[in-house]
């Protein structure tokens, strides 16, 4: 089967993941050790469409391993999304002589591949890259640690302030449609409270715990909210709610945003890219595909595409029951 492949493609797609440069240096030198080709596509699945590609050696990925984002660039692409986009795709990376594409992002770069590997059976390997830790099939992904721990370095800095000045502070982070940034984070970093998408806490609830943690002695509190939360409409009208029916509180917003996909990736970030990039390859070469390499219980698997999509992974009911205990 190792015959077979004589030339790779690799692209990053979808929102960018600190450690998404330490995979793509894997991949690279999984495939000089094996003596296949590779080539790197610029700007995701446009530049595919585009025919953006550059060959890529040993050199072309030094220094880049401690680097966060992506040099191959993302985009994303509404023309991949029609069947001409898909065509026009496929026909560069024949042209290239291309024998297969390893993609790395999170749940949208999957659905991409799974729809052009049944139009054009096409072998394509998956490298799970997103900060949310949303994919099944693994238990972290790429640029979750790093943005763990940008979170609770910010929250901590936040702290100081809540601190002076007897405040209470409302923190969105990331997570639209999963609340692991928001858990693990506001566990991290000390939170009052947790908010986050899977468990729906309610007005009420909230009012009633930080009544209590008024009581109990604290002059400020640190609120995680998880972007995806339903208990507001947003995190600027359930402040105003909370400083409307809590007068004892100056309450605060702050929005980290974008701040936490950048920075350079962590150590665990670095090292689980490069196991997932070398994973990807050898899974190419047995023959593998339309799978996504994963990490479960610290060993690298193979999981069908399709698995990977199966509803958001599920969060962790114990560190839910942790947060409680030592928020009191």
């Amino acid at each position: 089967m190792e015959n077979s492949i004589n030339k790779i493609a690799v692209l990053t797609s979808g929102g960018d993941a600190p450690g998404m440069n330490a995979a793509i240096r894997a991949v690279v030198r999984s495939c000089v050790y094996h003596n296949i080709a590779c080539v790197g596509v610029f700007r995701g699945y446009e530049g595919l469409i585009e025919g953006a590609f550059e060959p890529l050696d040993a050199r072309s990925v030094k220094n880049i391993i401690n680097r966060g984002g992506t040099f191959l660039k993302s985009a994303r692409s509404k023309e991949f999304r029609t069947k001409q986009g898909r065509e026009k795709a496929y026909k560069h990376l024949k042209k290239q002589n291309i024998d297969a594409l390893v993609v790395i992002g999170g749940d949208g770069t999957f659905s991409g591949a799974i729809v052009f590997n049944q139009e054009f059976n096409f072998p394509i390997v998956g490298i799970p890259g997103t900060i949310d830790n949303d994919i099944n099939g693994t238990d972290f992904t790429i640029g979750y640690d790093t943005a763990l721990n940008t979170v609770v370095e910010a929250i901590d800095k936040i702290r100081d302030t809540a601190i002076s000045h007897s405040r209470l502070f409302l923190i969105e982070v990331m997570g639209r449609d999963a609340g692991d940034i928001a858990l693990n984070a506001g566990i991290g970093a000390g939170a009052e409270e947790i908010l986050i998408p899977e468990l729906n806490m309610g007005k009420e609830r909230l009012l009633a715990s930080l009544k209590r943690s008024k009581k109990s002695g604290k002059s400020s509190s640190i609120v995680v909210v998880a972007e995806g939360d339903q208990i507001g409409k947003n995190i600027f009208g359930l402040a105003q709610y909370i400083q409307e029916n809590l007068e004892d509180y100056e309450c605060k917003v702050t929005v980290l945003g974008h701040i936490q996909r950048g920075g350079s990736p962590s150590c665990h970030d670095r090292v689980l890219a490069s196991r997932l990039g070398v994973g990807a390859i050898d899974a190419l070469l047995a023959g593998e595909r339309e799978v996504m390499i994963g990490i479960v219980h610290n060993k690298v698997v193979s999981v069908d595409f399709k698995k990977s999509l199966e509803g958001s992974s599920k969060i962790d009911t114990d560190l839910i029951r942790v947060a409680d205990i030592i928020s009191i």
